[in-house]
């Protein structure tokens, strides 16, 4: 892990973004103290939109016809 001053960070900051995109984190140091840390964004484990079009291509299988809450038939004991 690449340590920078804060000076040296602001002046090559498109460098640390890069690093950061490549999976590589950099800790940003003012008068030689951590104050700060670059990291990898984590990617999303999944995509909303493509569970909503799964669960509505399950609903149409099954042919559902009314809408109802999950919740509730889990407090019924249906689910």
């Amino acid at each position: 892990m690449e340590k920078l001053s804060v000076y040296d960070a602001k002046a090559r900051f498109s460098a640390l973004i890069e690093r950061a995109e490549s999976g590589r984190a950099t800790v940003i140091t003012k008068r030689g103290r951590v104050v700060a840390k670059i990291v990898p964004m984590k990617e999303s484990g999944w995509d909303r939109s493509a569970v909503l079009d799964e669960a509505e291509a399950l609903r149409r299988k099954l042919k559902v016809k009314e809408r109802f809450r999950i919740s509730e038939l889990i407090a019924e004991g249906r689910l």
